[in-house]
């Protein structure tokens, strides 16, 4: 069994940054470890994932170029360092888990999932 707990969230400016963390308990080595996110009224969105095994990576679009996920083994925590941020990224940030040997964006791959951290951007 797989817990995540999110934090990192809160209010930031356009232009602003944030680092989000994911800290997992229990066995997540060979897991594929994602961000997502949700706005009100709109669909949960793949941000970033990361597959533990070798670092790999994989982004949408949309925050490619300024969005960075990363992992701290000895932590057993995943990052979401976020630049440049936008109003467009306001939502709320989930962080799940899933046994699949390669990053994914598919919501399908995940089995565990966290509560959310809120990320709100400002004009």
């Amino acid at each position: 069994q797989v817990q995540l707990v999110e934090s990192g969230g809160g209010s930031v400016q356009a232009g602003g940054s944030l680092r989000l963390s994911c800290a997992a308990s229990g066995y997540t080595y060979g897991f594929s470890m994602a961000w997502f996110r949700q706005a009100p009224g709109k669909e949960r969105e793949g941000v970033a994932a990361l597959y533990t095994g070798d670092d790999s990576t994989v982004y949408a679009d949309s925050v490619k170029g300024r969005f960075t996920i990363s992992q701290d083994n000895a932590k057993n925590t995943v990052y979401l360092l976020m630049n440049s941020l936008n109003p467009e990224d306001t939502a709320m940030y989930i962080c799940a888990a899933g046994y699949r040997w390669a990053p994914s964006l598919s919501p399908d791959v995940y089995a565990y999932w966290g509560q959310g951290t809120q990320v709100t951007v400002s004009s």
